[in-house]
């Protein structure tokens, strides 16, 4: 039996058909498209969508940021729901680039539908088009090739039958998910074809639980039970796998010390006696000193970025083995470590039932309680500062965490504020702690707030966010109002780029070019040229306070969750007082040569540094 439609009813049908198990439990896995219309899909998918009232669609205003949504969305989900994304051709198309980006890296699916150019080409150039000399088999969607996990075009409404499984395929991995990109050019999208009615006959795309290979996880187990210093680290993958009751019960029982990456930071509560909380560049002093001398390293779910491993120098045992559970062999086999190819979960369990009666050493135990203890003591004074006004940032987040419930979520992405976070943030949930720092996307916190929430409406959404990325991205406010999907927002306005700025006087390089000032002399060194925030806000409809002090501040946020209605909180936060570093560095090379002392005097120190960095061979 066949079913006459066009590419893009066709396309709709069959989203709506997918579905997803895992641990018995199945749902759909496309909650809806979000979109903006244009020459290039108003009559393909514009008009299927129409067709379809039963798939809901989202009005965005910005290209990329309903991708950072469909991202969020995922996350939440724990991958196992996204939405779509479309646009028309050209620019639209392009700017959901480096949304795409920031899916892959933080291996989230979203399915991305950009419009593309005539199939049948008698009428090129088209508006938006991209001409090339050489070729007229390249289109402006070819820039999505390296940012997605799966690209295809269709230039016949018969390519979709074969296409739409492989894409679901990649979708649904846990080991391969990322940004599924299918360019369709718009006069494909209106064409009808007979398709096979099965094509659009419910599919329940299992999510599996791979167990790692009998013979390697044997030979891990006899590592751990010979290691004398063991940490582990808890990458995402543990929350996507919902193992953090199994990683609590692993690490309560083995006495093994657990550090938690920036996608990680949840995986324990922020209490548990073995949490030694953030590692690596923006970590805390107990989680870098055991890593530095850790015999053994299990890592679970991570990917091993610069920032977990302060630019390869945080492990510096020259007896280091790496253990590394994860169901990408991409990043089990890193740091040249003993691959367990399986899920986070199932694996935890199946070592810990083979490590009956092991236990680390209680002087080691003793360390680690120590380590936790100090910490906390630490994060106390850093929320109890009294720098203002302005507040410092640290005293921001600790009065934000301090207002949060448990089931609460944080969201942020880009600046200084993300490391302060993996360090202060006390998290009491796996899924309160909400930061895009795979790809430090500028512009995702509103955008991603909003996935959040569409994600589990019944949890309060606070977004942090700078000034800087305030203003690249913050007109989904308004489609936030607009869907009635509330966001309590705070605005940290330090009038520039903190963290590049203070980076850049790191480096000797005095702040050049991270404040927001008038030009004055020819140059960028007249007054700040200050931004009415609350007044912006209010413009895109939401309710908008300012608060200078630390008791304005706790008012507003009482005022805030109350409210029924998008909330904006603005305060200002002093641009130079930042939170430490502890026993950490992050490679950022400085000039070799310079005629600045600042930049020489830095390059002094950078030098010794990069000796530390290390191959794990």
């Amino acid at each position: 039996m066949k079913q006459r439609l066009t590419m893009a009813q066709a396309l709709i049908n069959f989203l709506k058909a997918q579905h997803v198990s895992r641990d018995g439990r199945e749902n759909p896995f496309f909650a809806g498209c979000f979109g903006i219309f244009g020459h290039g899909n108003v009559a393909g998918i514009g008009e299927a969508l129409l067709s379809n009232d039963d798939f809901p669609y989202y009005l965005c205003r910005n290209e990329q940021a309903m991708v950072h949504t469909a991202a969020a969305f995922a996350k939440m989900s724990n991958r196992l729901r996204t939405l779509a994304c479309t646009t028309s051709i050209g620019p639209g198309a392009t700017n959901m680039v480096t949304g795409a980006a920031a899916a892959t890296v933080n291996r989230l699916p979203v399915l991305l539908l950009p419009g593309d150019i005539f199939a049948r080409r008698n009428v090129a150039p088209v508006l938006q088009q991209v001409e090339w000399p050489v070729t007229q088999d390249i289109s402006a969607n070819d820039c999505f090739k390296p940012v997605s996990r799966y690209w295809d075009r269709f230039e016949r409404p018969e390519q979709m039958i074969t296409a739409l499984p492989e894409a679901m395929r990649v979708l649904t991995s846990p080991a391969d998910t990322g940004a599924v990109t299918l360019a369709m050019p718009q006069d494909v999208q209106a064409e009808a074809f007979d398709y096979p009615a099965e094509l659009f006959q419910k599919r329940v795309w299992p999510v599996p639980r791979p167990r790692a290979d009998a013979g390697l996880l044997r030979e891990a187990i006899a590592r751990i039970r010979a290691s004398r210093k063991p940490l582990l680290i808890a990458g995402g993958g543990v929350i996507y796998s919902e193992a953090c009751g199994s990683l609590s019960s692993f690490v309560h029982q083995t006495g093994i010390p657990a550090a938690e990456t920036m996608a990680g930071k949840g995986s324990l509560c922020f209490s548990h006696s073995g949490n030694l909380g953030a590692i690596g560049a923006t970590g805390t002093p107990g989680a870098n000193i055991l890593a530095r001398e850790a015999d053994l390293v299990l890592g679970v779910g991570t990917r091993y970025s610069d920032f977990t491993t302060a630019s390869k120098t945080a492990f510096q045992n020259p007896g280091v083995r790496f253990i590394n559970i994860n169901v990408a062999g991409f990043d089990a086999y890193k740091h040249s470590g003993l691959a367990l190819m399986g899920d986070a979960k199932v694996t935890l369990e199946e070592l810990a039932g083979e490590l009956k009666g092991y236990r680390v050493e209680n002087d080691y135990q003793a360390r680690v309680r120590q380590f936790h203890e100090e910490w906390e003591k630490e994060v106390d004074r850093i929320y109890g500062l009294r720098c203002g006004p302005p507040l410092s940032q640290g005293e921001v987040i600790g009065i934000v965490n301090e207002a949060t419930q448990p089931r609460d979520v944080v969201v942020c992405a880009a600046g200084s504020l993300p490391g302060d976070l993996h360090k202060l943030w006390r998290t009491r949930d796996p899924k309160q702690y909400h930061l895009e720092y795979g790809y430090s996307c500028m512009g995702y916190e509103i955008a991603g707030g909003l996935g959040v929430k569409m994600a589990d409406p019944s949890r309060e959404v606070f977004v942090m966010v700078g000034d800087g990325s305030y203003m690249m991205m913050a007109q989904e406010i308004h489609t936030a109002v607009q869907e009635g999907f509330k966001l309590n927002i705070v605005l940290l306005d330090t009038h520039g780029f903190k963290s590049i700025g203070s980076l850049s006087r790191a480096v000797g390089c005095n702040g050049f070019g991270t404040r927001y000032r008038l030009r004055q002399d020819g140059k960028l060194k007249g007054e700040i040229n200050r931004v009415d925030f609350v007044a912006n806000a209010s413009s895109l409809g939401a309710e908008a306070i300012r608060a200078q002090t630390r008791e304005e501040l706790k008012a507003a946020l009482e005022r805030s969750r109350s409210s029924s209605r998008t909330t904006v909180v603005v305060v200002e936060v002093d641009n130079e007082v930042s939170v430490p570093g502890y026993e950490s560095w992050w490679d950022v090379p400085v000039a070799e040569v310079s005629q600045l002392e600042p930049v020489r005097a830095a390059r002094k120190t950078y030098e010794p540094s990069r000796l530390k960095e290390k191959y794990y061979l």
